[in-house]
């Protein structure tokens, strides 16, 4: 954590200058929902002001959630939270601002340094219990808690990302999806798509910790459905750990909910075994140890000084001046080249006529300007007068043209006999037709599928059923998406397909089913609704490797293109 330049990277071209008048100084990392950078306060106090993506800002559902998981956050006060300052779900893009903390988060500290000591140990589960209990206080569980969201502090850890949260209206089987970049610390709850609960940031703490003493996730590393797997079906190893932390973490690690530790049996237990060191106050000493000496915060970006250019065209020097004309032809500072030299009678007479030369020619410009306005007037209403004449002209005639109106129309028809006529429309001519407007795409990021539930391209799209229009499945040899009313067809040329590519690809589709032996991080289907509807699916997270585990699962971003 010596090295600021680990965390604080520079901005590239592709990152804002600033956000809502927050100026910004450097990038501090991203995540699952937009870029995160380093800001000050109009105080200077350094904040982190995270940007969300422009796909899920696109989206007014996640707009919608958005703006009630800043209300939820900003309820919530504690000692060992990184506290929600400012925000805008209704910005461009959506922002929020959280109190910066300088400091390593657990997982840089555990990479640096190893395992932590068992005292370290109990002071992280005290404080992160309490940034806990707060945060359900107001009515959020975490759901995401992990060693990179918690911050060592000099005074303490901080709990950060508290947003993602069941405040926000997302259903457990969508916040499934969501999290499943991370199975290391979800709880068994979480891996199956059922109810999340404050019992489930119990079981992450447990976890949280037990990487902390271990220097690894107790769960092991490796493919994401395997360690799901081994949460949802198979009891903790516990035996690598220090045998002061095994009764509490296996109470923490309880496959029932319900049988769970709680929060605030979690701080009485912890403060219990830490003895004096808890009422003297020895957490700040071990913290200090733990993080590191902290890197110093760059300093705010100073506001940007307005700019006067220099003038296009030169003063006009007044008669008489003594300060001399610059290398440019603009009037020099005075003193600094010393009195003019004077000039002699013929000087002065050539200088007369150069500027009577010039006023006549800018005299004799305006007027030409002034009769090419006066030409092009008139020329106007001429065309005016007989257009209304030629319309006159044919409706008193409408059944033998005289010759007036037969010369019109031949010369109109020719469309070189007056200036202009190539392009205006012939009269009587229909105006061409305007091109069809494409339909807008409607962004539908982070849904869920496992085999109880399904998406649909009409509404309602998120469904608890399997009567929607795309479902996922799992039968032996592999998984695959079905669909009873919609075509389906999988995408192999290069990623970032529109509109036009799924009309080109699901030209001749006829396939009901599409397997996802083939299909990974990326991997783009088109599926088409007999309405006309055209929908887009990106797969993010696809856990198919063993279809009869309970745990086989695809998530995917949905946008869909309306035929009305």
């Amino acid at each position: 954590m010596n090295n600021a330049t680990e965390v604080f990277q520079p901005l590239q071209a592709d990152d804002p200058v600033q956000v809502a008048g927050y100026r910004l100084a450097a990038r501090l990392g991203a995540g699952g929902m937009g870029r995160v950078y380093l800001s000050h306060t109009q105080g200077g106090r350094p904040v982190a002001i995270k940007v969300i993506r422009p796909e899920l800002a696109d989206d007014p559902v996640f707009r919608r959630r958005f703006h009630r998981e800043i209300k939820a956050a900003q309820r919530v006060r504690g000692a060992y939270t990184a506290e929600l300052i400012d925000a805008d779900a209704d910005g461009v893009p959506p922002w929020l601002a959280t109190l910066y903390v300088p400091g390593p988060s657990l997982a840089e500290a555990v990479a640096r340094h190893g395992p932590l000591p068992v005292p370290a140990v109990l002071w992280l589960m005290a404080g992160v219990a309490e940034a806990l209990q707060a945060i359900h206080g107001a009515g959020i569980v975490h759901r995401d808690l992990k060693p990179s969201n918690v911050l060592l502090a000099a005074d303490g850890p901080r709990v950060i990302d508290f947003g993602i949260s069941l405040a926000s209206g997302i259903t457990s089987h969508t916040a499934t999806g969501t999290a499943a970049g991370t199975p290391q610390f979800m709880a068994p709850e979480q891996a199956t798509g059922g109810e999340v609960t404050a019992a489930t940031d119990a079981f992450a703490l447990g976890q949280t910790a037990a990487f902390a003493a271990l220097g690894e996730p107790l769960y092991g590393d490796g493919p994401s459905v395997s360690v799901l797997y081994r949460i949802v079906h198979s009891e903790p190893d516990l035996s690598r750990l220090p045998a002061q932390l095994r009764p509490l973490l296996a109470r923490c690690l309880a496959a029932d909910p319900a049988q769970r530790a709680t929060l605030a049996e979690v701080v009485e237990w912890c403060r219990q075994r830490l003895g004096r060191d808890a009422d003297a106050g020895g957490g700040p000493a071990v913290w200090r140890e733990v993080a590191g000496p902290q890197v110093t915060v760059p300093s705010p970006v100073p506001a940007p000084t307005p700019v006067h250019p220099m003038p296009l065209i030169a003063p006009v020097r007044p008669m008489g001046a003594t300060r001399p004309m610059g290398p440019t032809g603009l009037m020099g500072p005075a003193g600094l080249t010393g009195p003019e030299r004077p000039m002699d009678p013929e000087e002065r007479r050539a200088r007369r006529r150069r500027t009577a030369l010039i006023t006549a020619v800018a005299v004799t410009t305006g007027a030409l300007l002034v009769t090419g306005l006066a030409w092009t007037v008139l020329e106007g209403a001429n065309r005016l007068l007989n257009r209304d004449s030629s319309s006159s002209s044919s409706s008193s005639s409408s059944s033998t043209p005289g010759p007036t109106a037969s010369g019109r129309s031949s010369g109109s028809s020719s469309g070189s006999s007056s200036a202009g006529g190539a392009d205006r429309t012939p009269e009587g001519a229909s105006p061409s037709p305007t091109e069809p407007e494409q339909p807008r795409p409607t962004a539908y990021p982070q849904r869920f599928l496992n085999e109880k539930n399904s998406l649909g391209i009409r509404k309602p799209i998120d469904r608890e059923d399997r009567k929607g229009d795309i479902r996922f499945s799992c039968e032996e040899p592999s998984c695959a998406l079905e669909s009873d009313t919609s075509v389906i067809t999988m995408l192999f040329a290069d990623p970032g397909a529109g509109l036009d590519t799924c009309r080109i690809a699901l030209t001749g589709a006829t396939s009901h089913s599409f397997t996802l032996a083939a299909a990974a991080a990326g991997s783009e289907f088109c599926v088409k609704h007999p309405s006309g509807d055209i929908a887009l699916l990106v797969i993010q997270t696809k856990s198919t490797a063993l279809p009869d585990s309970g745990v086989s699962f695809v998530s995917a971003d949905m946008t869909v293109w309306r035929a009305e």
